[in-house]
Order: C-alpha cells, then structure tokens, then sequence
C-alpha cells in the first residue's frame, strides 16, 4: 500500500523547476524532497523505534522521511500512477481496496468490518528494521479541525480504540504507534486511512492484519 503520506508535504514551499529536471520529474519538489533527493542513501539514519515514538507524540507528522532512493523511486511511481489512473486515489480503490463503492455502512469509522481494511504499506518510511508499516482505510469520515486538517479529541479517541483493540490486544502497549497524516499532507485524499506500525509481532500476526501473502512480503521486506 502506498504511503498515504505524500512525498510533497509542505505545499507552500516549493524548488526551482530545475532541481526538478535534474532529478527527472515532471513535479514541482518541495525543499523537502529536494534536501531527501540530495542525500545520499548512505548517509540517511533509519528512524529508529524511539525516534518514531518522539515524531509521532510530538505531532511533528512532517518530519517523517523516506530513504532517498525509496523516495526518488515514489516520486517517478506516482508521476506514472496518476497518469496512469487519473489519481493515486483511483489507484487505491481500483487496485489494492477494490473498493466500487465509497458509501460506508455504519457512519462511525471502524464499527463496520465491510467497511474497513487493512493493507501492508508499498511506500513506507526509512524506518528501522522490524518495524512494520501498516495503514487502516475506513470508507467512513473521520473528523479533523481546520484549516491543517489534524484530529479532533473525539476523533483521537475513537482511532485509539480501535489500535488498542485490533493491534496493542495482541502485541503489547509498547509494540504499536499510530497517525493519521493531517488533511494539508496527504497524498491521497477523500478516502480515510490512518497508520499504523508495529514491531515484535510475528508472521501470523501480520496474516490476520493483511492477509498471508502480504505477511509474507512483510516479513522478507521489514523483519
């Protein structure tokens, strides 16, 4: 699944058209992305355990990177998708949600099994290994405060129980982080999903998340 997250987080702030060409894109690269494409993959950190922990209890959702090939390899893949398949949205639901029908059947998100699934992460951040990157697609709406678009209290709390019922029940408090990227971050909007990521789970942990093929890749990808 890709990162729901987008490479082009900071919409305002963009580089010259010509670090975009040397870098074989037909987009307009944030400085972000631009700093990432210019480092090379030996000297990136992996984000450690700890480090997601401090990001995500900080709020700091933007801070989140993708090691710079990963991300050079995103960048050309969403360029090909969206002119491929319109948008990545319309990639998500045709390809990996195969979703037809965006209609929830309870409005509250998580209440509905039909409603919700669970898929493996195809773009994840330059994260250390052992730790797995899994993202939660609801058809129902999440509430969120304007204008960036972060979660309301109620809405905090309604995803926590969930994480706490479908991934801490099984691995422990300690095990699992969870976000949902802000509504002015996000790559593919209108469809509601929010992250996941565990760590010190098994491989049949991960089969009654995604499913034993995706398991399988997980596990020969991030274990």
């Amino acid at each position: 699944m890709l990162d729901n997250t987008t490479s082009l987080n900071d919409p305002t702030t963009t580089t010259t058209a010509d670090t975009t060409q040397r870098n074989g894109f037909h987009v307009t690269l944030t400085a972000k992305d631009a700093a990432q494409l210019a480092t090379p993959d030996a000297e990136f950190k992996l984000q450690t355990w700890e480090d997601l922990q401090t990001i995500i209890a900080e709020n700091r959702i933007a801070d989140l990177k993708r090691v710079p090939s990963d991300l050079r390899r995103y960048l050309k893949w969403s360029e090909e998708t969206k002119k491929e398949y319109g948008s990545i949205k319309d990639f998500i639901l045709q390809e990996r949600l195969k979703w037809t029908d965006l209609t929830p059947k309870d409005p509250v998100a998580f209440r509905c099994e039909e409603d919700t699934k669970i898929l493996l992460n195809d773009w994840p951040y330059g994260n250390a290994k052992g730790i797995y990157h899994l993202v939660v697609w609801t058809k129902a709406s999440i509430d969120t405060c304007p204008p960036l678009g972060d979660l309301t209290p109620e809405s905090r709390q309604l995803i926590q129980e969930y994480v706490s019922s479908t991934f801490n029940a099984l691995v422990g408090d300690e095990n699992v982080l969870w976000f949902k990227n802000w509504a002015s971050i996000q790559s593919v909007r209108s469809v509601e999903h929010v992250h996941v990521l565990v760590r010190n789970c098994t491989e049949e942990h991960l089969a009654g998340w995604v499913g034993e093929e995706a398991a399988r890749v997980a596990v020969k990808r991030f274990g």
